[in-house]
């Protein structure tokens, strides 16, 4: 049985994909120091995205990378 979802404080660290185009977007998702993503966190099209990016690594988008995450600074 899953947990309902609440409100999370904002992450400290975001997962960021690169677009491999100059015309593509890099993709970023909140995750911890490791780059560990709570999928059951992401809203459904956050969720698609991310599993979108994932398997487009090479193709779309570049490796991951865990970055310090923009809300988290402000």
């Amino acid at each position: 049985m899953h947990a309902p979802k609440s409100p999370a404080a904002p992450s400290a660290f975001e997962l960021r994909f690169p677009a491999l185009s100059g015309t593509g977007r890099a993709l970023s998702f909140p995750c911890d120091a490791s780059g560990l993503v709570q999928m059951d966190n992401l809203s459904e099209r956050a969720r698609n995205n991310y599993l979108l990016a994932r398997a487009l690594i090479g193709r779309e988008y570049g490796w991951p990378s865990v970055l310090a995450s923009c809300q988290a600074q402000s």
